[in-house]
């Protein structure tokens, strides 16, 4: 009879497991440092937290968003963002553009990489949790 609890409970706990960018290296705050084989010389952040939550802030705005695909697999939705002006409007809506477009998303070490099947890619390097710097 104890066999038979077992299975139940082993599906469950598959079902609670986390299979986003987040448990495969992903958690924390990301800047973004290049996009499409260019520099990216304005200030773009993103962090990804527990339950799907992404966060984050654009040249001019704070913006939220939702990731639940699987790893590799990126998708956020809705992005919604604060509504300010600044100098760097331009610099954030191709950030905003391009980050609506990504489709997969790979970790290795401090790198952060997002692409999609068009070509585009956006390179992210890691944020240090105390600090500005990267790690």
């Amino acid at each position: 009879m104890h066999k038979l609890l077992l299975v139940p409970l082993l599906a469950l706990a598959a079902c609670d497991q986390d299979e986003t960018l987040v448990s495969y290296g992903g958690a924390g705050t990301w800047r973004l440092s290049a996009m499409d084989g260019a520099d990216y010389s304005a200030e773009a952040t993103m962090t990804l937290g527990t339950a799907g939550a992404v966060t984050g802030k654009a040249p001019c705005n704070s913006w939220s968003a939702t990731q639940s695909a699987p790893y590799p697999w990126f998708d956020l939705s809705p992005i919604i963002s604060t509504r300010r002006a600044c100098p760097e409007l331009q610099a954030e809506t191709a950030f905003f553009t391009a980050l609506s477009q990504m489709t997969l998303s790979e970790v290795a070490g401090d790198t952060l990489l997002l692409t999609n099947d068009a070509g585009r890619e956006m390179i992210f390097t890691a944020v240090a949790p105390d600090a500005e710097a990267p790690r």
